[in-house]
């Protein structure tokens, strides 16, 4: 039967308002962050197993628990974006898209509040770098993340080296017998870019004066040989 002029296209059993590009670009990055967190949370569970009993009395500042939270987390999320954007389950999208919103508004209000109380954030951030300093020697993934944080902003404890003092091992009292003792973590002594250009200079004048010395010693033994 013709279609009359003007009147709608009749649409196909095949036909779709989905695009393909969309679904398939959603289900893509939701894979691969699904891949990322499912990875997350294996290292922080072999990371957990791995530690020894007294590490348990540092959970509050432990990177394999806080690994562990946003693996499972983030597993939760993009599995529903994944199988939401794969199977077209309007359910599973909608929980996607309304978490990602609560995330990124928990986002926006937590830069609001750290602005509007800077004071008490800044408390609170130095109270969980200090608590890390106490522990810094009792957890060897805190120590390892401690000194990528001090190498990669270039500092030495959370206000000043100062804080180092809350360390055990590191604090100044007459009765600690540490080899530490009065001292910071190595990754608080980074040169700066000028100072190995310094080393470098210096080394290389230190060789040549000593070169110059074997010189004059040669020349000095060789001028008492009759033969010279």
């Amino acid at each position: 039967m013709a279609r009359r002029p003007g009147a709608p296209a009749a649409y196909g059993e095949e036909f779709s308002f989905v695009s393909p590009l969309v679904k398939y670009l959603l289900f893509f990055f939701n894979m691969l962050f699904w891949v990322i967190s499912m990875v997350m949370v294996s290292i922080g569970v072999y990371a957990r197993l791995m530690k020894h009993a007294a590490a348990l009395a540092c959970l509050a500042v432990d990177p394999a628990i806080l690994l562990i939270v946003v693996g499972v987390l983030m597993f939760l999320l993009t599995f529903c974006g994944c199988i939401g954007s794969l199977r077209e389950n309007i359910c599973l999208l909608q929980t996607f898209s309304l978490c990602l919103t609560i995330v990124f508004l928990l986002q926006l209000a937590a830069g609001i509040l750290g602005f509007a109380f800077s004071d008490k954030a800044r408390g609170k951030v130095s109270e969980i770098i200090n608590n890390a300093i106490v522990h810094y020697r009792d957890d060897l993934d805190l120590q390892n993340l401690i000194d990528f944080g001090q190498k990669e902003f270039s500092c030495c404890g959370g206000i000043s080296y100062k804080d180092w003092s809350l360390n055990m091992y590191f604090n100044c009292s007459e009765d600690n017998p540490s080899r530490e003792r009065c001292s910071v973590p190595y990754s608080c002594c980074l040169p700066t870019p000028s100072q190995l250009v310094g080393i470098l200079l210096s080394q290389i004048l230190v060789n040549q004066i000593k070169d110059q010395i074997k010189l004059q010693l040669y020349n000095q033994q060789h001028r008492a040989d009759p033969w010279y």
